[in-house]
Formats: structure tokens, C-alpha cells, sequence
């Protein structure tokens, strides 16, 4: 099966072909887990995910690597040198401010004024949203999410490459930059020139060492700052890296390797942070860093670019708890409303959406429980292997190998599940589980069927109709629907399982 992915490098559609087949190597830029993971951030984690998934799908063996940045990334990321604060100084007052008022639990961090206290909270709070939205890296994140603090040294050795190179110098404030000139395809990735970034671009590379850098767009490495609340030792100064070096260090240590597969991001990467990536490793190795770049557009809600200022600024844990739609939120609802909409499209979230998505899971749920429900009943295997060229799965997997097409692949998806009585139970359940290792939304432990008073009606439903008498069926479904379940007909009877959403 060929596989063409979108490459933001080459702004064009491409033939995926690992480096190093079966395996593909993956690295993601992650969190800074300076405050709980918004929304946003999580369509290009849940992205990540599904690209993940589908490799795997495709008999690929992925290694992936997601970061978790605690130090370094700052307020004005617009910036190639990353003006302002930086984040983990802006999470330490946040907390101070939050144990200060009693809103935060007592146990969550016992000194606030300790950014290391202060970034394992909330890089254990993104673990938790993050196995809730079933991302598989979460239940790897001891070894494939690391944090930055804990990889300054290989941060400093691959500054001093840069530096021996002739990539890198050290200024007259005691700062190392990187030297943009050194690198010919600097700005390839963004379209940026060096020629449009020397008149400063709008002011995104204006910073404070404007006068000190022998070109504007010449951006930080490493940054001597006896007074910065996260320091380390180095050769240039008791300091902290820039936030760009962190994630070339990462990935090619814990990957291995000089080249990777795939990179990936949101658009707002694109430029300083990937463009600043790929000059650093390059220069450093000599060899290309990551052969695609695959970038997520922005999430926008209720049709507007999400923002505090406008009060549509919603954490994931805002949504799961309902602010936004008035009621819970499953948080493989969410899951799959991040993920339906094609990765280079803006995604739309709305309560309406979010409604819309809870059907179409209720829906997978409900055929999954009942398929499972006559296995039981017939007392056969709950399982069986299934032919990946299955036509269900091979259309599945071909729209997917175009650019992730999920709109395609879900199409597929819904047109098997309305003709999948043809199929044995024990086949079809074998195709929706499988379809459901790339989807990722039936839960183990979701109730299928129902139990007690609710299956009891469930067989009267039935008894009901056999008998012709409509009225008293009727009366049960609108009983159980009250009661807050979804009830369908199936080939195997009636089944309700919980309602995802409440009723428009």
C-alpha cells in the first residue's frame, strides 16, 4: 500500500518511505507545561496519535518521541530569540496565586516557588488528559516523553558542535547564537528570507540583543542568567537553553538517529521553532533532520481563533466538565471530535459539534456492545482474526494512506457499519475492533447492553413488539431514553447504552 504524506518542506504531497523500514521514527513537539494543555494543543497531540495509529495499522513499527518542554520556551514564542518571561516563571506565580486562594489541592505542589514541583504537576495533569483522550505515548511517558531539564547535557554538546562548526558564536553579552548565514536553506520551511527577517518581519525577531547578533534572525542557543529561576553550569555561563535546541538534543538522542522520519507540530511551529530546528541539527550532523514535516492548522471555536480575551479559551478539562456544552463530555467524544476533521483544515468546535461527534461514537459503542452482547448469548469466541484485506479495512486503510484522509476513512467506517449484519458476529466485531485501534474510541469498560431495570425493558421492548403491542413498547423506550440511555433495534434485539451527550 503507498502512503503519501503532506510535507510542509517541500509544500507539496509526497511517497512516505521510512529510512529505515518496517520502523518509522516520530518525534512531536509536545507540551510547556506551564498551565493545563488547552484544546488546541491537544488537535496536534490527538493528531500525532492518529498519524501514530495508522502507521501501525499499516504493519509499521513507530518509534515515537513527544517532548515535554520545562524550561526555556518563552511568553513571545513569536519571537526566534523568545522574548519576555519565561513560562515556567509565569506557572510558578500562577501557582503561588492559586495555593494562596486554596485552589489548588493541597498535595498538588508543597512549594510553589519550586518550578520543578511546579512542572511535575502539570506534566502529570497532561499524562492524566492525556491517557483520557487515549493517546498511546501516555502510558509509555517514562521513556517516550522527556522532559527538557533532564537532557541539558547533550543540549550543551550539540551547542558546542555549533560552535566548532563555525554554526554558532558567542556574543559580546555572553550568549551563543545561531549564525542564520552559516545556513543557505534557513527559511526554506516558512518561506521566510533572510532578506525579508533582516528588516525584522513585522517585529518577530526584534529582541533585547538586537545589537549584539551579527544578523537579526539569528536566534538563541544558550543564555547566561545568574538570576534565571532553572540554571545549569556550561562553558558560556551558569544559564538555560534557547527553546529550539531542546527538541534537535531530544529527538536525535533518544531516537538515535541524525535523520528521522517524521516531525510534527502545529502551524504556529512552522516558524521560529521548526525553522530553528532544522538549522541547528543540520548544521550539526551534516545530515537532513526529519525527511517530512507534517504541521496541524489551528482550532478555531464556535468559528472564532480560540483566545482568553473572548472567553472561548477552553482547557480539556473545561470541556470534559461541560463548560462549553452545558453537560460532560466523554473524553473519547472529544477524542474523536479533534481528530474527524482533516489535519491541514481548520477544526470548528462547537457544542453542536461536540454533539454530533458523541452520536457517531454512541454509535460505533452501541453496534460493538450488541455484536458482543450475541457472542455471549451464542456462547462463542468474543474475537477472531480478520483478513487485513477485509474490504472494509482496506478502504479504511487507503483513504488514510492519502494525507490521513479521516473524512474518507470515517465514510468507510459508518457505510460497514450499516450493512455489517451481513457478516458473522464474531467477524464483524473483529472489523470494528480493528477499525477502533486507529479510531481509539470504544472504551473496554463502557457499558454495552446496559444492566438490571434497563435490560429488563430492553427484553419487554422486545417481548412488546413480538406481540404486536407497539403502545407498551413505545412507552419503555421513552422510559429508558428518560432514564438517560440511547436505545436502538439491532439483529440481535434491542440494546441501550448511556447517553454520551444530553438530549437536544
Amino acid at each position: 500500500m503507498a502512503i503519501r504524506f503532506y510535507n510542509t518542506l517541500s509544500h507539496g504531497l509526497e511517497d512516505f518511505l521510512p529510512v529505515d523500514p518496517p520502523k518509522v521514527y516520530i518525534y512531536n513537539c509536545g507540551p510547556t507545561v506551564y498551565d493545563f494543555a488547552h484544546i488546541g494543543n491537544f488537535r496536534a497531540f490527538v493528531f500525532a496519535d492518529l498519524l501514530r495509529r495508522f502507521l501501525e495499522f499499516a504493519e509499521h513499527d513507530v518509534q515515537q518521541v513527544m517532548n515535554i518542554t520545562d524550561v526555556g520556551h518563552m511568553t513571545e514564542d513569536q519571537l526566534a530569540d523568545g522574548g519576555g518571561q519565561d513560562k515556567m516563571h509565569v506557572a510558578v506565580e500562577r501557582v503561588k496565586t492559586a495555593k494562596k486562594s486554596g485552589k489548588l489541592p493541597d498535595n498538588a505542589v508543597t512549594d510553589p516557588s519550586d518550578p520543578y514541583q511546579v512542572a511535575r504537576y502539570y506534566a502529570g495533569a497532561f499524562v492524566d488528559d492525556a491517557k483520557l483522550l487515549g493517546l498511546k505515548i501516555a502510558d509509555e511517558a517514562a521513556d517516550h516523553m522527556p522532559r527538557a531539564t533532564d537532557h541539558i547535557p547533550a543540549m550543551q554538546d550539540l551547542i558546542g558542535k555549533l560552535i566548532e562548526n563555525d554554526h554558532a558564536y558567542l556574543a559580546a553579552d555572553g550568549a551563543v547564537y545561531y549564525s542564520v548565514q552559516s545556513f543557505p536553506d534557513y527559511g526554506r520551511l516558512s518561506g521566510n528570507t533572510l532578506e525579508r527577517l533582516r528588516a525584522g518581519a513585522g517585529g518577530r525577531v526584534q529582541g533585547e540583543h538586537q545589537a549584539v547578533k551579527r544578523h537579526p534572525a539569528d536566534f538563541l542557543l544558550w543564555k547566561p542568567d545568574p538570576h534565571h529561576l532553572m540554571k545549569w553550569d556550561s562553558p558560556w555561563g551558569a544559564g538555560y537553553p534557547g527553546w529550539h535546541i531542546e527538541c534537535s538534543a531530544m529527538a536525535m538522542k533518544l531516537l538515535g538517529r541524525s535523520t528521522i522520519d517524521i516531525h510534527t507540530g502545529g502551524e504556529d511551529n512552522i516558524f521560529p521553532h521548526h525553522e530553528c530546528e532544522i538549522a541547528q541539527s543540520t548544521a550539526a550532523t551534516g545530515q537532513p533532520f526529519a525527511r517530512f514535516w507534517m504541521h496541524t492548522r489551528f482550532l478555531l471555536v464556535d468559528g472564532q481563533k480560540m483566545s482568553k480575551s473572548k472567553g472561548n479559551f477552553y482547557t480539556v478539562r473545561e470541556i470534559l466538565a461541560g463548560k462549553l456544552t452545558g453537560s460532560p463530555v466523554d473524553p473519547r467524544v472529544l477524542r474523536y471530535e479533534l481528530l474527524k476533521a482533516h489535519y491541514r483544515s481548520n477544526l470548528n468546535l462547537s457544542a453542536k459539534s461536540i454533539e454530533e461527534s458523541a452520536i457517531q461514537v454512541q454509535r460505533l459503542r452501541v453496534t460493538a456492545g450488541a455484536l458482543r452482547k450475541k457472542l455471549a448469548a451464542l456462547d462463542a469466541p468474543a474475537a477472531v482474526e480478520v483478513d487485513p484485506a477485509h474490504p472494509a479495512l482496506a478502504a479504511f486503510a487507503e483513504a488514510l494512506s492519502d494525507d490521513l484522509n479521516i473524512g474518507g476513512a470515517l465514510g468507510v467506517v459508518f457505510d460497514w457499519l450499516g450493512r455489517h449484519d451481513r457478516e458473522g458476529p464474531a467477524q464483524a466485531l473483529a472489523v470494528i475492533e480493528r477499525l477502533d485501534s486507529v479510531l481509539a474510541v470504544l472504551d473496554s469498560d463502557t457499558e454495552q447492553g446496559g444492566e438490571g431495570d434497563a435490560t429488563a425493558k430492553c427484553r419487554a421492548i422486545d417481548a412488546a413488539r413480538d406481540a404486536k403491542d407497539f403502545e407498551t413498547a413505545d412507552r419503555l423506550r421513552d422510559e429508558l431514553r428518560d432514564a438517560g440511555y440511547v436505545v436502538l433495534n439491532t439483529a440481535s434485539g434491542t440494546v441501550v447504552e448511556r447517553r454520551l451527550t444530553s438530549p437536544s
